[in-house]
């Protein structure tokens, strides 16, 4: 049943995340390569560093994810917390080398050519 769940959930978080990767405004994608904002564990983006620009853009991309994020645990029957910790842990493998993501122990990393360090749950 978890495996199913955790499936279905991985499956849902990729659907909701292709789309806004595919709409990144030029703000964001700028944030992005500068290492201004990060991937969480939690499915939401964080910011690393800058001003109150930069946290602007977090807060409206995160309003916008936790809508998707409802509306696909609802569709799913999973919690919604759930939903946002798996997309969080897709979000996190699809980084590319030189963007930021936080690492389980809450620190921001640099991913590199290898793997990047995900929480022991993530799938």
């Amino acid at each position: 049943m978890t495996a199913r769940i955790a499936a279905s959930v991985s499956l849902a978080a990729l659907l909701v995340a292709a789309p806004a990767l595919a709409q990144r405004d030029p703000a964001y994608a700028a944030a992005r390569a500068a290492g201004q904002v990060g991937e969480q564990p939690d499915g939401y983006l964080g910011v690393v560093s800058g001003g109150a620009d930069v946290r602007a853009l977090v807060n409206a991309i995160n309003i916008q994810r936790k809508a998707a994020y409802t509306r696909s645990a609802q569709a799913q029957g999973v919690a919604i917390d759930q939903f946002a910790f798996t997309t969080g842990c897709n979000l996190i493998q699809q980084t590319r080398a030189g963007e930021k993501y936080r690492t389980p122990d809450g620190s921001w990393q640099t991913r590199g050519a290898g793997a990047p360090t995900r929480d022991s749950r993530c799938v």
